[in-house]
């Protein structure tokens, strides 16, 4: 439970260290970030609170998510009716934290009054960012357990194309649900990569069987796999016998950007929903257990640094718990206590799904 947890709050620490009140979310130097720490005493000195270091809207709606994932829904499309109107209520709270677009658009096509079709929206050729790979790490929490993958596909692509329906974009909440479980069930980093994989090709299947959008899907859908084949085979982890990624020789400030910017669509970093799990990742494989030298990796680069920030973070807390990082990140951290609260109840929620199998074989 306690990992758990941790998975919410240090999500939330690094969304609130990647985004800074705005300031470095929008800075395109992971170097400027760097010194610009380093003028405020370094990472250890850092008090995080809501004032100063405020959660962006990335948080929030994971937070959402996670809110719908711990009712007591008796089918999945209970599910997403609910998911539905928390969102719909998560627009208007969210005013003037400036929400991603894409999420904004998507839910505007939401419909909560329509009992049969509440949670099916348009293609969106825009939908393609980072917002669904954001908030879904706490579907992977709900359904870790390997034998209800099933549910963590299907939940984690419908949550995503209610806001982004786009490959690009809802095949990002799959990964960060699926590498959520991975944590969680204790597999080895360097095989997520390779796992995603595998499990994209359920994704497909489960679009198929929903019948919706498949032509816009399949004209989309290879960008995302493409990008995910040509990362494993450049840290030389697609083979089950590759257990050591390869880093380049000096993998600082500069060249981390410089890397990321190459895996990005748009010379962005972290601005879509392939690349926002991607530097996460690649910042954990690089980072293993030392907390610091992942902010400076995950949260600390030129890009949209509270997503990748955020998704690191949770994926980092299912891992490693709190034990190594600076009290004074989460001690007075915004929101702290509902965060808490919210791990707790996922990990509950996920305990009596476990109970009511063993009760029903």
């Amino acid at each position: 439970m306690e990992k758990f947890k941790a998975g919410m709050v240090l999500g939330a620490a690094g969304d609130a260290l990647g985004y800074r009140k705005g300031r470095w979310e929008s800075c395109t130097s992971g170097k400027k970030i760097q010194e610009e720490l380093a003028s405020l005493g370094g990472l250890g000195t850092l008090k995080l609170d809501p004032d100063n270091w405020p959660l962006s809207d990335a948080t929030l709606l994971h937070m959402t998510t996670a809110e719908a994932l711990i009712t007591d829904y008796w089918c999945l499309e209970d599910l997403y009716r609910e998911l539905v109107r928390l969102y719909v209520e998560a627009m208007v709270s969210l005013q003037g934290r400036t929400p991603d677009p894409a999420t904004m658009e998507g839910c505007v096509h939401l419909k909560p009054h329509n009992y049969l079709l509440a949670w099916h929206t348009p293609f969106n050729e825009k939908g393609s960012g980072f917002g669904a790979a954001a908030k879904a790490m706490c579907v992977g929490m709900r359904y870790w357990q390997s034998e209800r993958l099933e549910n963590l596909v299907e939940v984690s692509v419908e949550i995503g194309r209610m806001t982004h329906n786009h490959p690009t974009g809802f095949l990002g909440s799959l990964t960060t649900a699926l590498f959520a479980s991975y944590a969680i069930q204790g597999k080895p980093l360097v095989s997520w990569g390779r796992e995603l994989l595998k499990v994209i090709p359920l994704a497909e299947e489960y679009c198929k069987k929903t019948i919706r959008h498949m032509a816009e899907y399949q004209e989309n859908w290879f960008y995302f796999e493409a990008k995910w084949q040509f990362y494993v085979e450049e840290r030389e982890i697609e083979k089950e016998e590759q257990n050591k990624p390869l880093f380049p020789d000096h993998y600082d400030a500069d060249e981390t950007d410089k890397t990321y910017k190459r895996w990005s669509s748009e010379g962005c970093p972290g601005r879509r929903g392939h690349d926002a799990p991607m530097i996460a990742y690649d910042a954990l494989l690089a980072a293993g257990n030392d907390w610091t030298e992942l902010c400076k990796r995950a949260m600390f680069h030129g890009g949209e640094s509270e997503a990748t920030g955020l998704i690191a973070g949770c994926l980092y807390g299912l891992m490693h718990g709190m034990s190594k990082v600076p009290s004074g990140l989460y001690q007075d951290l915004d929101k702290r206590e509902r965060l808490e609260e919210l791990g707790e109840a996922l990990y509950k929620a996920a305990s009596a799904d476990k109970c009511l199998d063993n009760h029903l074989n």
